[in-house]
């Protein structure tokens, strides 16, 4: 949770009516066939998921739950929603796994586990490859199943040779599938797998539903984990840990989710028959959109996924792919996201969204990641705002690709270029001639977006896209009135931080960017562009960030000549104007005017001179700033 100067916590509303709304409770030690009530409560929660009508609640008292929840119907309005919560301080754990206790050891620590193929039902993951549109194998298979040792998961080897290597930091597992039978092997360092809790996947999501349209739903308080989730691509169904399944106004908060072998929370599309066809074809994305315009998009989205932990997910933290329009997510930790680099393709990042249209990403914890936020396709109207991004070290902390805006990027605390090896995936990027793709904090792909009052350690490269015609909306709608390329410019980069690296260009704009405002320290590198600029290359911040126990600190060390050695200007609505390509004014995902007034942690700035970067002057007089609470476990 962010720290802020003045903070306060609204607590969600659980809104049911008090004479509709039945409340029926779960537990392990309850019976199917008993009421449901607090006395008698029901032992799975998928029987009271499917007793539970629109302004219900289902309480799920603590222990571990093994189930696939896919909720048949939602609730009728935002006041009428049905609710999944966990009952007030108990531990719920839902798990799409199995726990395995008949172990055979084979020689040193590799173990084997012979499994009846009947144990798995009609989906067996370790027979289940990853595929899909823009998913790269990198020459060999990677199934959806996984296996766990208390709770944290195995890597998957290429070849059952591997597992007679000794064991190195990270265990191997292989498995071989029959007609009859899975077999599973396994390395167990120096233990007994039979005396550990040692876990295979069964299932494929944990909540999820089957078929679209389960509106208004909640999810509160779960530990949900351990999902053979497949590869999700934008023009497929994007199936995760947890998803929304084409859906309207879901709210997932204050969960902790984790171990998806793609993806964790999913806010994404519908499946038909036109999935994972369209990754060789031109307008295949194009073709996309147009289906799903027909197919009730301005009937989904308005999610609020908040103050959730959310991590190990093997392709993304959070996806979506036209399902997370008008939506919020805002105060969730997200980290350890495609660490393994086991695979690659698109759709990699803590948080990746096609079509953000009116949605705001505010005040998150992204690090340790592959890619921070990625926005592509459609981003309009939306902000992102206050989000601490470090220690991500394999591409961008920010990528906006092919958008016309406007969109808004402010306050942002970006550091992962200050990681101990931030450049582990240059080898790549110049073996396939990509030199725009390095590790950067922004690659700016787009055009109609202002960058104000951000801290960049990483620099910025700004590029066109002239090979691809991508859409543009209906002001605050999902209407699309036109498509065009993206060639540059008609963006604006006012009253940032950039030190280290600064500002680069792959490819021309046609259209200039406006830079005003700018600080540039180290070897930084100021845009000619930027003719109110301050730039000290003989000055290079100490920058650090540190964790404590009550949380994340940034220590940094900062020269307060900057507030007058130039004279900034207020970024509001009115001085931004409007964007080229659609026309509209720079506005809040609620359709309001902003004055950035505020700084990060919510203190008042100077509107006469504006102090640069996310903080005020005044926040800087201490070295040392909190800027993200940990929660109490």
């Amino acid at each position: 949770m962010k720290t802020k100067l003045t903070c306060f916590i609204v607590p969600t509303l659980l809104a049911v009516s008090a004479v509709e709304a039945r409340e029926y409770h779960v537990s392990p030690t309850g019976n199917d066939n008993s009421a449901g009530s607090r006395a008698q409560p029901l032992k799975t929660i998928s029987v009271a998921a499917a007793f539970a009508q629109s302004g219900d609640v289902i309480t799920i008292h603590a222990g571990t739950y093994r189930e696939t929840i896919a909720p048949p119907r939602g609730g009728s309005s935002e006041q009428q929603r049905i609710i999944y919560q966990a009952a007030a301080n108990e531990e719920v754990i839902i798990k799409g796994s199995e726990r395995i206790t008949d172990w055979q050891k084979v020689s040193g620590d590799t173990w084997q586990a012979i499994i009846p193929n009947e144990f798995f039902g009609q989906f067996n993951p370790y027979n289940d490859v990853i595929k899909g549109d823009w998913f790269n194998d990198r020459g060999r298979d990677h199934h959806t199943g996984s296996v766990y040792l208390n709770n944290h998961w195995l890597v998957e080897a290429e070849s059952l040779d591997e597992l007679e290597q000794p064991v190195s930091d990270e265990p191997l597992w292989f498995a071989q599938v029959s007609d009859s039978q899975t077999t599973i092997w396994a390395q167990f360092k120096a233990i007994n797998p039979n005396e550990e809790l040692v876990e295979i996947n069964t299932r494929q999501a944990v909540f999820y539903p089957e078929k679209p349209g389960m509106n208004f739903i909640t999810v509160s308080g779960l530990t949900l984990m351990h999902a053979a989730t497949p590869w999700a691509p934008p023009t497929a169904e994007q199936v995760g840990l947890i998803g929304t399944h084409w859906s309207k106004g879901w709210t997932i908060e204050n969960n902790t989710i984790s171990y998806s072998r793609s993806t964790c929370i999913t806010l994404g599309k519908y499946g038909d028959k036109w999935d994972n066809t369209s990754a060789d074809t031109a307008d295949g994305y194009v073709n996309t959109i147009e289906r799903a315009g027909k197919n009730g998009w301005s009937d989904v989205g308005h999610h609020v996924i908040r103050d959730n932990k959310i991590s190990h997910c093997g392709q993304a933290g959070i996806v979506g792919s036209l399902g997370a329009t008008f939506s919020e997510v805002s105060e969730n930790e997200i980290h350890d996201i495609h660490v393994r680099d086991d695979f690659t393709g698109a759709e990699i990042a803590a948080i990746k969204f096609h079509a953000p249209i009116n949605s705001l990403i505010k005040n998150n914890h992204i690090y340790n990641s592959y890619r921070g936020i990625w926005l592509d396709w459609m981003t309009q109207g939306a902000r992102v705002t206050g989000n601490f991004l470090h220690d991500n070290a394999g591409s961008q902390d920010l990528f906006l690709e092919v958008n016309h805006g406007p969109y808004l990027i402010d306050h942002n605390i970006v550091v992962s270029a200050n990681a101990e090896d931030p450049n582990w995936f240059l080898k790549y990027v110049y073996a396939n001639h990509m030199p725009w793709n390095l590790q950067r904090s922004v690659l700016d792909m787009s055009q109609g977006g202002t960058y104000a009052h951000n801290l960049f350690m990483g620099g910025i490269m700004l590029r066109d896209e002239l090979k691809r015609d991508t859409p543009f909306m209906a002001p605050n709608s999902t209407n699309v009135i036109g498509l065009e390329p993206i060639k540059g410019g008609d963006s604006h980069y006012y009253n940032n931080v950039l030190i280290n690296r600064g500002v680069e260009r792959y490819g021309d704009e046609s259209v200039p960017t406006s830079f005003n405002g700018n600080v540039y320290l180290g070897e930084a590198q100021a845009s000619s562009l930027d003719k109110n600029a301050y730039v000290a290359a003989d000055l290079t911040p100490e920058i650090n960030v540190v964790e404590k126990e009550d949380g994340w600190y940034l220590n940094i060390n900062v020269d307060e000549s900057w507030a007058g050695a130039i004279k900034r200007s207020l970024v509001t609505t009115e001085m931004l104007g409007k964007t080229r390509v659609t026309g509209e004014s720079y506005k809040t995902p609620k359709g309001l005017n902003f004055r950035l007034d505020h700084d990060y942690l919510g203190a008042s700035r100077n509107t006469e001179n504006p102090f640069p970067g996310p903080f005020s002057q005044n926040t800087l007089k201490g070295k040392l700033i909190k800027v993200w609470s940990k929660s109490a476990e």
